[in-house]
């Protein structure tokens, strides 16, 4: 029989979540999760409204990930480009997803 973790038991994320308010608060708010599935991640998601990937580029600069270790694809449904990157911050991993709506169908013959 499996038991509820304790809060505590995430206090890596939210330690690594503190610590990116007080270093970082002009960056971008992304969409936070935490949970008890994986209690070592911190994942941070952008959904730009703009169009672009530059709120995702503002946190992968700042968490100092290299533009060659982002992971960059279209979703099935060739309307969604994603980009993804993966660090260690503040004693956590992060996990740093971008959205971006595509003008254009990608990859699909009209």
């Amino acid at each position: 029989m499996s038991t509820i973790p304790a809060l505590n038991a995430l206090s890596a994320p939210l330690r690594a979540l503190r610590l990116l308010a007080v270093d970082f608060p002009e960056l971008p708010a992304p969409v936070i999760d935490v949970s008890s599935i994986y209690p070592e991640r911190l994942s941070l998601s952008l959904h730009p409204l703009q169009g672009s990937f530059a709120a995702f580029e503002a946190w992968r600069v700042a968490l100092g990930i290299a533009p060659a270790a982002v992971d960059f694809h279209v979703q099935s449904d060739h309307c969604t480009a994603v980009m993804s990157a993966q660090t260690r911050y503040g004693g956590a991993e992060i996990v740093l997803t971008g959205y971006m709506q595509v003008a254009e169908r990608v990859g699909v013959a009209w």
